[in-house]
């Protein structure tokens, strides 16, 4: 058996050389994938921090009802009503705070949309001006291949 090991160095850079690359196209692409990524990270992370607010804002608000319920009362009855309006503001701060909660997740979702649409246009624009330039050059090479 034959110990002849074959070099395909020379094979893939005849196989590479015949379907050449368009970088600029590549690095475009990379660009504006990375731009697309760093926005809905700003819109994630704006997000996140309004939650974050809003969540701290809910906690102190609970914490303030929750200090008025536990101080010392003189008659029963003060207790039971004490309670009772805890947990009615606390209803309805969780409303309040739910709905401001949606808003967030709202924005979220009209941002990103915006993004993708705007970003599924780009990428129309490009697909069609990348197929324009592929017939064109296909059709250079073929005028090319006929006069010969």
């Amino acid at each position: 058996m034959a110990n002849n090991a074959q070099d395909f160095t020379a094979i893939f850079k005849d196989m590479t050389g015949a379907f050449p690359v368009d970088t600029k196209a590549m690095e475009e692409q990379f660009k504006s994938q990375t731009a697309m990524a760093e926005k809905l990270s700003t819109v994630a992370l704006d997000a996140a921090g309004k939650s974050a607010e809003l969540s701290a804002k809910w906690t102190k608000d609970t914490i303030a009802k929750m200090e008025a319920m536990t101080s010392a009362k003189t008659e029963p009855a003060d207790y039971a009503k004490a309670m009772t309006d805890f947990a009615s503001t606390s209803a309805e701060s969780a409303a309040e705070h739910m709905a401001a909660f949606a808003e967030i997740a709202k924005m979220v979702q009209t941002q990103t949309m915006e993004m993708v649409m705007a970003a599924g246009k780009d990428m129309s624009e490009d697909m069609t001006a990348a197929a324009k330039k592929a017939t064109n050059e296909v059709t250079a090479a073929a005028k090319k291949a006929t006069a010969k």
